[in-house]
């Protein structure tokens, strides 16, 4: 892909098959990908190398490594903008010339999806590794590299839906570390003074998809969008924000296991959450815990 397609965007002999709005977007096409090759090809084969002949210890290898794996975050990223940029100009001459030299039997876009095919197959190998490697030497260090994937894997997926929020103001950056993100029933109430939560849980809840950063979280409306592949992804119409200075929670709503209380401004106003599971409920009491204390 690098050689056959990348390469070719600056050689001067094809130019003229390349159209115009297409000629100074290699970086929206390609992402980062030739970071992760030279990463895999010069320093990660390498390493795995290493432990041709004690596989069971190669969960080192991955702890090692665990911050470069990041490089993978910012082509995920940028997939959306690059397959958008595909879209338009898939049936290019320059494409089709380009696939015709390398003989290949699919077209660019398959490629492209395979550092994310990559980083995603990462976990089910580790996995499988574990399984058989109960009592090795490098089981902690296996589990531990499994976890750390996992956790980029969150990360990537977190990020693909924080790129997706429509109509913030502000810069998210600002907002610290993205620490959870998920859909949810909502009621709210804002009156002055205390309320029935029970006249409350008679109105219809809104759907919102809250996203916990450090210093806020922030509530947004779901919009699913119509296309292929990244395109199909949803959209989130900023709604509103909680500074999470000034935020409490009661972890237990009466008569019902997936709900607890966001409540602002000493109750000011109260916001009732709905999980879809208990556990996904204790998952984000506990993350709106820690950010507290």
């Amino acid at each position: 892909v690098l050689q056959g397609y990348a390469a070719e965007m600056d050689n001067p002999l094809m130019a003229h098959l390349i159209p115009p709005e297409l000629q100074n977007k290699k970086d929206i096409l390609f992402g980062n990908m030739e970071e992760i090759y030279h990463f895999h090809n010069r320093i990660f084969l390498r390493e795995l190398e290493n432990y041709v002949e004690y596989p069971e210890l190669v969960g080192r290898c991955f702890l090692d490594q665990m911050e470069d794996f990041q490089i993978y975050e910012k082509y995920c990223q940028n997939k959306p903008r690059s397959e958008s940029l595909w879209r338009q100009f898939s049936d290019s001459v320059f494409f089709q010339e380009c696939q015709r030299k390398l003989d290949h039997k699919l077209s660019l876009d398959s490629y492209l999806l395979k550092p994310v095919q990559r980083i995603t197959k990462y976990q089910l190998l580790l996995k499988e590794m574990l399984k058989y490697s109960k009592n090795c030497a490098g089981a902690e260090d296996l589990q531990e590299a499994l976890t750390s994937i996992l956790g980029i894997l969150k990360a990537v997926n977190d990020s693909m839906h924080q790129i997706a929020i429509t109509g913030y103001d502000g810069n998210l950056n600002e907002l610290g570390k993205l620490l959870m993100q998920g859909s949810f029933n909502v009621w709210t109430d804002h009156k002055k003074g205390h309320s029935k939560v029970k006249d409350l849980a008679r109105f219809k809840p809104m759907q919102r998809h809250l996203f916990l950063h450090e210093k806020a979280v922030l509530f947004c409306k779901k919009r699913e969008e119509n296309g292929e592949g990244y395109e199909k992804a949803p959209s989130y119409s900023y709604k509103h924000s909680l500074n999470m200075a000034a935020v409490g929670i009661t972890e237990n709503v009466k008569g019902d296991a997936k709900k607890f209380e966001i409540w602002y401004n000493a109750r000011e106003e109260v916001y009732i959450i709905q999980a879809p599971t208990p556990e996904v409920k204790a998952t984000w009491v506990n993350e709106i815990r820690k950010v507290l204390t």
